[in-house]
């Protein structure tokens, strides 16, 4: 594989692994919100009209945020029934096949999420409820954590491809191939073609 890609994939695993790490906390502060809510309204007698909102703001960014985290531990839900079964290299193939998917959702997800946060800046877009906060913060949130996801697709595609040849460019070594025993027939081959490639003059 060209060493950009090797470079990108490098850099952007590395910054949705940082980001994913960094947004984990946000839960912690959604709960921090709710428990506040809960006591000033039973405990003050002085409810709150911005907690539940507050804490759904923080639900939409530790989700969307960690989005590109989750691709790149595959953490999402997958359908095993017949992946499982598969070799090493038909489940990259697979992977190929999924991820080029994936992109294409992301990409019109990403441009109707920039449309609707131009709309939410242009006209000082508010919620329509009591505390009335503007839209434009989270909804830029939500197209940082939609962009960084789609960068994830493409590396995973290009992950899942090196693979699909024979070849491993990440840094780190995917679970399953541990897992399966397959991760030394994967090397023996990524060997063979390093020592192929160094030999052609």
């Amino acid at each position: 594989m060209p060493g950009f890609i090797k470079l990108y994939v490098r850099y952007v695993d590395a910054v949705n692994r940082l980001v994913g790490r960094c947004v984990l906390y946000i839960i912690f502060v959604m709960m921090g919100i709710l428990l506040y809510s809960a006591f000033s309204r039973y405990f003050l007698d002085s409810p709150v009209i911005w907690g539940v909102e507050m804490a759904q703001f923080c639900m939409v960014a530790y989700y969307i945020l960690g989005g590109g985290f989750a691709l790149l531990v595959n953490a999402h839900v997958r359908l095993d029934v017949f992946y499982a079964r598969w070799n090493w290299r038909n489940q990259a193939k697979a992977d190929v096949c999924t991820s080029v998917f994936l992109i294409v959702y992301l990409g019109f997800l990403l441009y109707g999420c920039l449309s609707s946060t131009w709309y939410s800046i242009e006209f000082s877009q508010h919620n329509n409820t009591a505390w009335a906060p503007p839209l434009a913060p989270i909804k830029i949130i939500m197209g940082t954590g939609i962009a960084l996801t789609l960068l994830q697709a493409f590396s995973e595609f290009f992950k899942a491809l090196a693979r699909s040849r024979g070849l491993i460019i990440e840094e780190n070594i995917p679970e399953r191939l541990i897992v399966e025993g397959n991760l030394e027939e994967l090397q023996g081959t990524t060997e063979k073609q390093q020592q192929s490639a160094q030999d052609k003059p």
